[in-house]
């Protein structure tokens, strides 16, 4: 049931789309439907866990659990979701909103996960999946969203940054990624370990939840449209922080650093975001405010880490949730009938909405705390919780206080949002009430806030196990409207008089909260910090962002350089040799390989660099052979191929010959980074050859291997069966490469062909004739290269080939087809080379997924078919040829193809003066003549 409900979730998403073009805005209703049947299914499952191994070896999983906090949580994500929903249906626009409806739906689920997960490595996952969500849903917006959604995504990443070290660093000190063992692991005995956990989660929980010092960002965030902020910003998304402060309070609820931090923080943020809210004008600016300051009070509950506070801490939640996404929402209609949310513009409107602003004063009330709302049973709570914590006896008196202080504040700017909100006396124009689907989802909330203020035993079960969960000990919950003459009344009785005073006297409440302004502001803070980052980042890439190869080289040379000393001087006496480490061709192919290093030094021009670097390239493709790695050699030998058909389209954009050095100094630099890097790749080879015996992993490839994957080939097996998920890895860079060649050579003019004017009008520039040959070999030998791919690739699990050397093989069949056609339009090999990639990465991840059906991700699944094992490595290989052909496609099609200006301007551009040679002129005369 677990799995089901956020299957069900994900499904939604995945047809979120096709949905929201059939249906328009109304697709609403219909992806509501699910989150409600999924919030149903949880409610009546109860507890329950189930773990399903991701990467065994590692001990990581998909981990899901339901207990009382995750359970609250999800019904918070799904109810709160599925009326968000409701209400986009009519508050949307007429019109495309399919992006809108996947964002909302896919943050939906990764909430959904985030609170269900197990693993810490599957929470820090969803977690992040919220922040992009988060983010790509404010810069949908409109213009003037682009900034605020970068804001957001800067701080909110950096919070999660500071997870993602909380997770290494509980994953090493306990030795697993499961939370339910993690939370009652001895490690959390430990101050070493204890102190950095509480400070990196408190760190996480402070920028997901808009606390002090990160705060700023959530009212910046509010560009995004109403359903957007009702949903994350007020009801899903900051209260994930929430949950995660919570989630870990069983581990960390007597830890000092822990305590501190959060009620220092949260006790700051709520006066702050009170003091705020009572000076803006925009109701839903005001809002966001008041969404700070109450998480403010939730942080500081959590942080006091006692039963009582905890509880406290989980009603609010629940009080939270209800009344301030109904708020959002209400005040969206407002906006949407009247056309402004300005409190001043309103004053000017006859505001006639009834039941709109009806609702809306009974979720501003229960934000106010007033009887007999919810909101009153949860700040009743918190009262208690604060009179009663631990500790010296200043400190109960001063969260009582401050958490007075605060609830003075709420109360004073709830009324504001009201009479706010009913417009004015002398009005200019008179706004009607909205039809009642539109005002129906927030009613709703508005009105369980009422329900379960007069009947709150109706949550005792839920806030039991909820708090339960969070406190690690049995909990037992009795909710009540009324607990009698006590103190926790008695303050908030002076909270209610003290509030009401300020709403009466809101005039002058205005001009003193106008003088209270901070003199450093948060977002100023924010786009310093990124204005410093890209600072720094501009000095270091100034060493790399140059033509100049010495400048890109000088760095790595120079920290091999450094390694290669420190082994010098720090290493102990090598052991012997292991045997005769050379043979006699070994000298030869060294001659070889150090006379084409030494005529690509000496070359002065580009096309025999190329053929001389060709040279070394062939030099240790037999050397590979020579020793016997078949596979490693096959491989070097079609990227040296391939590598020079790419040279060659490159090398007709480029001058013939390299500029020339007009400073000998200038090369000493060079020539000493390169012996440099000799000297210590000799000492390297020197030291790390022959001088040990077969390694353990070695030899359990070799004398397991086949018997485990049913592959002879070593090689392929360790690619797709042992190490597959770095092939997988490595499969995804080389796509990611793909993607990038193209976004740059379609979104760059490339340099023009150049071509030299003394082939013009001869039989050298007569590309038709002159590639007959190769155009005739070509018809023969390219599908017998196809074939040849194919039977690599399938037979690579047991002979020397696979999935990356087929796709060379098939890459330079098609590198052949391109070079033999006579034009740059017939060359176009028109195949969908992204799509390629694309596939190639689907498949490979798909084939991972099929072994969840043996327990893990990427398990390799085999069947025999009359006495032959196949294995689901093959489809994995599959992917890989996909992939690799898609990028060679990809630089055929694009390095080749010829910018539209150049056909304009008749084809190629002769080589400038200053690159012209005059011998290589009368070289080029001669072969003209004749």
């Amino acid at each position: 049931m677990l799995w089901a409900s956020l299957i069900l979730v994900g499904a939604t998403c995945a047809v979120a789309a096709p949905v929201a073009r059939a249906a328009g805005r109304a697709a609403g209703w219909w992806l509501a439907l699910p989150l409600v049947v999924a919030a149903g299914m949880l409610a009546a499952l109860g507890s329950g866990s189930v773990w399903v191994p991701w990467m065994p070896t590692l001990g990581v999983g998909f981990g899901l659990r339901l207990d009382g906090l995750s359970l609250l949580f999800s019904l918070i994500v799904l109810v709160i979701g599925a009326l968000v929903l409701i209400y986009s249906a009519r508050y949307l626009p007429r019109g495309p909103n399919a992006s809108f409806f996947v964002l909302m739906t896919g943050f939906a689920a990764a909430m959904l996960l985030l609170v269900l997960a197990d693993d810490l490595v599957l929470m820090f996952v969803a977690w992040e999946a919220t922040t992009l969500c988060s983010f790509f849903l404010i810069a949908r917006s409109g213009k003037d969203a682009r900034e605020p959604a970068i804001r957001t995504l800067l701080v909110t990443a950096a919070g999660g940054l500071s997870l993602l070290a909380a997770v290494v660093v509980m994953w090493v000190g306990t030795g697993t990624t499961r939370i339910t063992d993690v939370l009652v692991s001895d490690a959390w005995a430990q101050p070493g370990f204890a102190i950095p956990v509480a400070v990196l989660l408190a760190g996480a929980v402070f920028t997901k939840s808009a606390q002090f010092p990160f705060q700023a960002w959530l009212p910046d965030s509010m560009v995004a449209i109403t359903p957007v902020s009702a949903y994350l910003h007020a009801a899903a998304m900051v209260k994930a922080g929430i949950y995660l402060a919570l989630l870990f309070s069983p581990a960390l609820a007597g830890e000092l650093v822990w305590s501190s931090l959060l009620i220092t923080s949260g006790l700051i943020t709520a006066v702050f975001g009170a003091v705020t809210a009572l000076r803006q004008t925009d109701l839903k600016a005001l809002l966001a405010y008041s969404t700070i300051s109450q998480l403010g009070l939730l942080v500081a509950m959590i942080g006091v880490g006692t039963p009582e506070a905890l509880t406290a801490a989980v009603v609010h939640t629940v009080a939270h949730a209800l009344f301030k996404a109904a708020l959002f929402m209400l005040i969206g209609v407002i906006d949407h009938e009247a056309g402004t949310r300005d409190i001043r513009e309103l004053a000017k409107l006859r505001i006639r909405m009834p039941i709109t602003i009806g609702a809306l004063a009974l979720a501003a009330a229960s934000m106010a705390g007033i009887p007999p709302l919810l909101g009153f049973v949860s700040k009743e709570s918190m009262f208690a919780a604060f009179v009663e914590a631990p500790g010296p006896v200043w400190f109960p008196v001063v969260l009582t206080v401050v958490g007075a202080l605060t609830a003075v504040f709420t109360f004073a700017y709830s009324g504001r949002i009201v009479v706010g909100a009913l417009g004015g006396r002398n009005p200019s124009r008179t706004v009607a009430e909205a039809p009642a689907l539109f005002w129906g989802a927030p009613g709703l909330l508005a009105a369980a806030g009422l329900v379960l203020g007069v009947l709150p035993f109706l949550l005792d079960d839920l806030v039991a196990g909820a708090a339960t969960s969070a406190v690690g000990a049995p909990v037992d919950a009795y909710l009540e409207l009324w607990h009698g003459f006590n103190l926790p009344l008695a303050v908030s009785a002076a909270v209610i008089a003290l509030g009401t005073a300020m709403v009466v006297g809101r005039a002058r409440v205005e001009r003193v909260t106008d003088r209270l302004r901070s003199p450093v502001s948060g977002l100023a803070v924010v786009d310093a910090t990124r204005a410093g980052i890209i600072r720094v980042g501009g000095l270091v890439g100034r060493t790399t962002g140059t033509t100049k190869p010495a400048l890109h080289l000088g760095i790595p040379v120079a920290v091999l350089v450094v390694i290669a000393a420190v082994g010098v001087f720090t290493v102990p006496r090598l052991p012997e040799v292991v045997g005769d480490p050379t043979e006699p061709i070994d000298w030869l192919l060294l001659a070889l390989v150090a006379a084409g290093t030494i005529a690509a030094v000496r070359a002065r021009t580009r096309i025999a660099a190329v053929v001389v670097t060709g040279v070394v390239g062939t030099g240790m493709t037999v050397w590979f052979f020579v020793l016997g790695a078949a596979d490693v050699a096959m491989t070097q030998l079609l990227v040296e191929i391939l590598t020079v058909c790419v040279m060659v389209l490159l090398l007709r954009r480029l001058p013939r010959e390299f500029m020339p050095s007009r400073a000998k100094r200038r090369r000493i630099l060079p020539a000493a980074l390169a012996l440099c890097a000799g000297a210590a790749t000799t000492l390297g080879v020197w030291a790390l050859t022959g001088r040990r015996e077969m390694s353990p992993a070695a030899e359990f490839y070799l004398s397991e291997g086949q018997t485990i994957t049913g592959g002879a080939n070593i090689v392929n097996t360790i690619l797709v069966d042992f190490r597959a998920f770095d092939t997988l890895g490595e499969l995804t860079v080389l796509g990611v490469a793909g993607i990038a060649i193209s976004a740059l050579l379609y979104s760059r003019r490339p340099t023009p062909v150049r071509s030299s004017r003394l082939l013009r009008g001869t039989p050298l520039s007569d590309a038709a004739h002159n590639s007959v040959f190769v155009r005739t070999v070509a018809r023969v030998l390219v599908p017998a290269i196809v074939i040849l791919s194919v039977v690599l690739l399938v037979r690579g699990h047991q002979e020397p080939g696979g999935g990356f050397i087929a796709a060379l093989i098939g890459g330079a069949g098609f590198a052949l087809l391109y070079l033999a056609a006579p034009s740059e339009s017939a060359a176009r090999i028109r195949w969908p080379f992204l799509a390629l990639i694309g596939a190639g990465i689907v498949v490979g991840t798909g084939t991972g997924l099929l072994g969840y059906f043996d327990g893990s991700f990427l398990r390799p699944l085999s069947i025999d078919i009359l006495g032959t094992k196949l294995t689901t490595a093959l489809v994995f290989d599959v992917g890989v040829y996909l992939a690799v052909v898609g990028v060679v496609l990809t630089a055929l099609n694009l390095l080749g193809r010829q910018h539209h200006t150049e056909r304009e301007e008749g084809g190629s551009q002769p080589d400038p003066k200053p690159d012209r040679n005059p011998k290589s002129d009368r070289a080029s005369r001669k072969v003209a003549s004749r």
